[in-house]
């Protein structure tokens, strides 16, 4: 939650907004709403925290042992205009189903320009003939009208717990609800976030229905340290 903040302080052509938001509760849709309307980088997405580049490796390894026969279905809640989901589908070696929600339809809007190429743009392209990408608006802590139970083999949490959990842990504890009724019983659930392990961990133990709980450290990524957070089902 604090490196968020730090990047809210920190964007060059909306640092005023970002200054004025910056104590903003976290967790409020219109906030998202507003920088994401901002022009908050130079590129086509945008990444809190860091992007696809950093976890590529530990993404792919995942996704390597999913069965051939049916691609993985992957679900990133909370997506903003990370690059995450993009960089997954454009430069997977293997097939993969990948699913973007977000509760703000300004950013579900400009990933959907990206992937269908508007604006004079080019239209992005899998890395696998049989990769799937779409984004939809959607509420992390209400799955029910995108997602059946079970449905995911990987879900994707960067910085979602983070926000939610500014607007009151009870939120958080939903989102987590929510992200486990639609992970598959041999899924992998992963929080990306600087929050400390001792802070993290116990909570997730706690309401992780007997699941698998560990943590590996990231980075420093521009002198921050990281975590992956994994709540893995039996294998």
């Amino acid at each position: 939650m604090a490196a968020l903040r730090r990047k809210l302080l920190l964007l060059g052509p909306s640092r005023a907004l970002a200054g004025s938001l910056a104590s903003s509760c976290l967790a409020d849709r219109c906030l998202w709403d507003q920088l994401h309307a901002q022009p908050l980088g130079n590129g086509p997405t945008f990444d809190w925290f860091f992007g696809y580049e950093e976890v590529q490796e530990l993404l792919l390894s995942i996704l390597q042992k999913a069965p051939a026969a049916s691609p993985p279905r992957v679900l990133d809640v909370g997506c903003g205009t990370s690059s995450l989901c993009t960089g997954l589908y454009t430069q997977s070696p293997y097939p993969v189903s990948i699913l973007g929600v977000d509760f703000s339809p300004v950013a579900v809007a400009h990933m959907n320009n990206l992937l269908q190429g508007g604006q004079g743009q080019t239209p992005l392209c899998p890395g696998h003939p049989d990769s799937r990408l779409h984004f939809m608006q959607a509420d992390a802590q209400n799955l029910g009208p995108v997602a059946a139970s079970g449905s995911f083999q990987l879900l994707l949490d960067k910085g979602t717990w983070d926000a939610v959990a500014h607007g009151g842990l009870p939120g958080a504890h939903q989102l987590l609800s929510e992200c486990l009724r639609v992970l598959s019983p041999k899924g992998t659930l992963i929080q990306f976030s600087d929050e400390d392990p001792d802070v993290r961990l116990p909570c997730l133990e706690q309401r992780s229905h007997g699941r698998t709980v560990t943590v590996q450290e990231l980075g420093p990524f521009r002198g921050i340290t990281y975590f992956a957070y994994f709540v893995k089902g039996s294998h």
